[in-house]
């Protein structure tokens, strides 16, 4: 793959670039507090325990978890967030899947269709580009931070389903209920990563050049300024040139 990017490295290569901090926090808060309407305790929930450990790996204060927790089982008062995916397609017919949390979501569907429109994509009906898309467990790991058989190992011991070179990174990838184990493993061999998310992986992918490609970026960045939209996929790839 050398040479050009999918979009999961894509992404983090982007968020590595991003100076816009302030919304990371945002985000986190907002998905603390839709997983801590399945209960509270992070032991007796995985999407809970997995978003705190988001929140402490970029320093987030305990006293904005505790909140966001709170919040979430009704302890605290505050507008009920509810969670919508957008579906479309952006410049050269590439497709996107776009997740937000929303107190308003007249607003956000309006925001989100009129930022796709304004860079030469548009937004679909449910289930437009769904299909190519699959729920995965994905853990991405610089691949100086480990070994392709250390990683292997890991794999084939926790229930992992394959390990995938993604240029300058490593991506486990699980079934989604595999998720918390692989997460343990690779914790528990001190084993630093970049990301541990359930994602949406494209079964396959396209090749973006050029203005396609800067143009889907420019859209790609519009979108994840938003302040409601929590997460992106896509199904492209891009020179690496284009994206840094």
């Amino acid at each position: 793959m050398s040479g050009h990017s999918k979009w999961h490295t894509i992404k983090h290569k982007k968020a590595a670039l991003d100076s816009k901090r302030g919304k990371l926090f945002t985000r986190l808060i907002k998905e603390i507090v839709i997983a801590a309407r399945n209960g509270g305790d992070p032991d007796g929930n995985p999407r809970l325990r997995t978003a705190i450990t988001a929140a402490k790996a970029v320093s987030m204060p305990n006293d904005n978890i505790q909140r966001a927790i709170k919040r979430g089982t009704g302890e605290l008062a505050g507008d009920e967030i509810i969670e919508v995916m957008y579906e479309g397609y952006g410049p050269g017919g590439a497709a996107l899947l776009v997740a937000a949390a929303t107190d308003n979501r007249n607003r956000t569907v309006s925001d989100v269709r009129s930022i796709f429109t304004k860079h030469g994509g548009n937004m679909g009906e449910p289930g437009s580009v769904a299909w190519m898309f699959k729920r995965r467990s994905s853990i991405v790991i610089e691949k100086n931070k480990a070994s392709e058989d250390t990683l292997m190992n890991l794999v084939l011991e926790a229930g992992g389903e394959d390990l995938r070179d993604d240029g300058d990174t490593w991506a486990i990838l699980s079934d989604p209920n595999s998720h918390d184990a692989m997460v343990a493993a690779v914790e528990k061999a001190k084993i630093e990563t970049v990301s541990a998310e359930i994602s949406y992986l494209a079964e396959n992918s396209i090749k973006l050049e050029g203005g396609q490609a800067k143009s889907m970026l420019k859209l790609y960045d519009a979108l994840d300024d938003h302040d409601d939209v929590q997460n992106i996929w896509g199904n492209f790839e891009i020179d690496e040139a284009d994206v840094e």
